[in-house]
């Protein structure tokens, strides 16, 4: 089954400017493939404003976001794996989704349940313990 994260990137993305917000992502670039201005790097990540205004030709594809944008004046094309984005979210209010690990993502992987639900566990019985109230 694919990934859901590139669904919900696209829909979250769709969600905030429909809503006349701001989208931001936050991408880990130290994640393989990742190419984006390292001046503006912090603590292994950059935040970026993906709005149509701040970037040009964005694609928010299955496996790739990419974009032209400007930084301090230069033009650079940015390239982010899906897996690599932790979050988008609204620059205004911080209202969007944080991602969890690609392996924790429900969509990848094959599923250790085989497709059941956990079963319930069931209730100890014994004595009720209610307490009569005046």
């Amino acid at each position: 089954m694919n990934s859901s994260k590139p669904y919900l990137l696209r829909a979250v993305y769709e969600w905030l400017t429909d809503n006349q917000l701001t989208p931001y992502i936050m991408v880990d670039v130290l994640f393989p493939g990742v190419e984006v201005p390292e001046r503006f790097v912090e603590d292994g990540k950059i935040i970026l404003n993906i709005e149509d205004h701040a970037v040009k030709h964005l694609s928010l594809g299955n496996d790739i976001v990419e974009f032209d944008a400007r930084f301090s004046g230069i033009s650079h094309h940015i390239h982010i794996p899906v897996p690599a984005i932790k979050a988008v979210y609204a620059f205004e209010n911080g209202r969007g989704m944080v991602f969890s690990d690609e392996g924790q993502d429900e969509g990848s992987g094959p599923s250790t349940g085989g497709g059941k639900p956990p079963s319930p566990t069931k209730p100890k019985r014994g004595k009720p313990h209610l307490t009569v109230v005046k």
